[in-house]
């Protein structure tokens, strides 16, 4: 039994990777899209818009469907979502199914989120959750880290002539249009949803009992949590994390393309990895910056220190840029977590209804980055780039007005220092 829960947990940490790889590509295929389907800022803002509005759309359904369906079930519909929207780009990959297809996929994403962290809890125990809820997030950061390199080493093939011959992109490659060579990601991914669907049907998925935090609730348990202000007042909180994450992720290097004249396709690619490698190693500085102070004070330092890098990212030379914009991924790194739990600690009860409309919140992404794209096409995308200031600095609020029930659990440096002072 435990060598099966094992390879639950390795499943599941897989599956962490490939929801990262597929999603974090986005970010750096921006540029080449708006060259390929020759669109303006306000259309290409439309692809990372259909993707996060599903998660806003789906995330309390999904947990509903985990508590009705089970979790294997629920993770079959994911993957074969999934593999519908990939196969859509890769055989009719023009503006508007891509478009259609990223909402598609970004639904199966949704529900993935949904079902696999109670199922990690079910498969490590529960005293375990917590070292491989971190763990997941470490995949998941790597996976984000190497899906733009990934990108970056395929379009720079191509752009010399040459066309993969190795790995599983190889023989995918013979498959796409010459002039739209990132398509072999999208055959690629299909065929990982087909191997991973075959895997799942195979598998013993162990049936999950939902803790009282991660039921979905009634809706007027969703109606009462909504009429208190603090409630709503953190949902806008993850709506600016997600929205600031998802606008400097995406157009990232477009601003670098348009204003130092980076190749999207090799140094903006990899400002992108970088962005979201440092945001992996900073959720581990945060995590023990967290045992140290307060979390209102720590996401009050990263929030300001997040203002100071974008304000660099934006107005600075091209070579402060490169280092600037992947920077304030580092500092970005607690916001999530820390607005989560800040959250769920000044609400008494019904924290699986709270986290489902929290986990809406997601659909910030779909928003934030849209209106960039909008004010992009009308003032340019530096000016459009400045609405990240609003929504970072309504996070720094959050460190002065946020008054939990519960304080997170801190160690006193000092006191553990005086005994060797005193020797």
């Amino acid at each position: 039994m435990m060598k099966g829960r094992g390879l639950i947990v390795v499943y599941i940490l897989c599956v962490w990777f490939v929801i990262s790889f597929v999603t974090n590509l986005i970010g750096p295929l921006m540029p080449i899209i708006i060259g390929d389907f020759k669109l303006n800022l306000a259309l290409a803002g439309f692809l990372p818009f259909s993707f996060f509005l599903a998660y806003g759309i789906v995330s309390i359904p999904a947990g509903i469907m985990v508590e009705n369906l089970g979790p294997k079930k629920t993770l079959l519909a994911a993957f074969l979502l999934n593999l519908l929207g990939t196969l859509a780009i890769a055989l009719f990959p023009e503006y508007l199914v891509v478009v259609t297809a990223l909402f598609i996929i970004g639904v199966g994403m949704a529900m993935l989120q949904v079902v696999i962290n109670p199922l990690m809890r079910t498969a490590g125990g529960e005293a375990h959750f917590a070292f491989f809820s971190v763990l997941g997030q470490l995949v998941f950061g790597l996976a984000s880290f190497l899906s733009p390199l990934a990108f970056s080493a395929l379009m720079q093939d191509f752009a010399q002539g040459t066309r993969p011959d190795g790995g599983i992109l190889g023989p995918l490659a013979a498959l796409v249009p010459a002039s739209l060579p990132w398509v072999s990601f999208y055959w690629a991914f299909a065929a990982i949803f087909v191997l991973v669907l075959a895997i799942t049907l195979t598998m013993d998925v162990p049936r999950v009992e939902l803790k009282a935090d991660e039921r979905a609730g009634t809706f007027e348990i969703y109606r009462n949590l909504l009429r208190h202000r603090h409630v709503r007042l953190f949902f806008l909180g993850i709506v600016a994390y997600v929205g600031t994450e998802q606008s400097l992720a995406n157009w990232m290097s477009q601003f670098l393309s348009t204003y130092h004249h980076v190749s999207p396709t090799a140094e903006g690619a990899k400002a992108v990895g970088s962005f979201w490698g440092l945001m992996s190693v900073g959720c581990v500085f945060g995590l023990l910056l967290l045992k140290l102070l307060d979390s209102r004070v720590v996401l009050g330092i990263f929030s300001s220190l997040a203002m100071v890098c974008v304000a660099a990212a934006l107005f600075g030379a091209s070579e402060t840029a490169l280092i600037a914009f992947p920077l304030s991924g580092f500092f970005l790194s607690v916001m999530f977590s820390v607005i989560f739990s800040l959250a769920l600690n000044s609400t008494q009860r019904h924290h699986g209804a709270l986290s489902g409309i929290l986990c809406t919140g997601i659909l910030g992404g779909a928003v934030v980055p849209l209106l960039v794209g909008i004010v992009g096409e009308w003032f340019g995308l530096r000016i459009a780039l400045t609405l990240v200031f609003v929504t970072i600095g309504y996070i720094l609020s959050i460190s002065f007005w946020a008054d939990p029930l519960v304080r997170n659990d801190t160690v006193n440096v000092m006191k553990i220092l005086r005994p060797s002072k005193q020797s």
